[in-house]
């Protein structure tokens, strides 16, 4: 069908790389730490057949997009039948399992999800807790992340534990990039570029060329970051 193997492997990667694409927004896939081990193994399943399709000149790169379009549409299947009947929730993708209950080590559900001490032990520390005697409840979620609940007093206190007043939180907004004003987010903390510019010039910057990242926060104001090697 094509002239050469540079040409028909230009074809071949982007018909691949689009069906892919399109594969993965079909299944909504969440963040990579948040994927169950069917989905790592179905991401794997759906490199493989492309890989095929691209390395292995017996299989024809159309074969191997039916291939990945019939592997989504039984993910996506998969998907809906879990969110619309509960019960099959814990069969297809499986469900948490408390391996620390009133600061006790479950043994049991241990053992049944194959996790030894060391890889506890590295899951605790991930969540800043260097002893199994600060924690409460230890919950190993579908994805093979840990969730625990501290005891009290190696938990960290709460504005409401001290008595402290409440102050409001409030989000930085990005307004210069890499010497580029971001207009929308401007627009959006209701300034424009001459405030912008006062607001540079008063910190010593001629130019926004010369500013490398610059945020606005509500309660403490501007913030800019210049090129050291730009500034005067």
């Amino acid at each position: 069908m094509f002239d050469t193997p540079i040409v028909q492997l230009t074809v071949e990667l982007t018909i691949g790389f689009f069906a892919l694409f399109a594969v993965t927004k079909l299944t909504g896939k969440s963040q990579i730490n948040q994927i169950t081990p069917f989905d790592f193994i179905s991401a794997i399943v759906l490199g493989e057949l492309l890989g095929n399709a691209i390395y292995d000149e017996k299989v024809r790169i159309w074969s191997i997009i039916y291939a990945l379009m019939l592997w989504g549409v039984l993910m996506l299947t998969i998907e809906k039948l879990t969110q619309k009947f509960r019960r099959t929730r814990k069969f297809l993708q499986g469900e948490p399992a408390v391996i620390i209950r009133d600061g006790q080590i479950d043994f049991q559900v241990i053992k049944r999800e194959k996790l030894d001490i060391n890889e506890l032990l590295s899951l605790l520390r991930q969540k800043d807790a260097f002893s199994i005697r600060e924690i409460e409840f230890a919950i190993l979620e579908q994805s093979g992340n840990i969730s625990v609940l501290k005891k009290s007093k190696y938990n960290n206190p709460t504005t409401e534990d001290l008595n402290l007043f409440y102050k409001p939180m409030y989000l930085p907004i990005t307004i210069i990039l890499d010497g580029e004003i971001l207009k929308d987010n401007l627009d959006a903390i209701g300034f424009d570029e001459n405030w912008l510019l006062s607001q540079v010039y008063m910190l010593g910057v001629k130019n926004i060329e010369d500013v490398f990242y610059a945020d606005w926060k509500q309660d403490e104001g501007i913030h800019v970051v210049p090129r050291s090697n730009r500034t005067t």
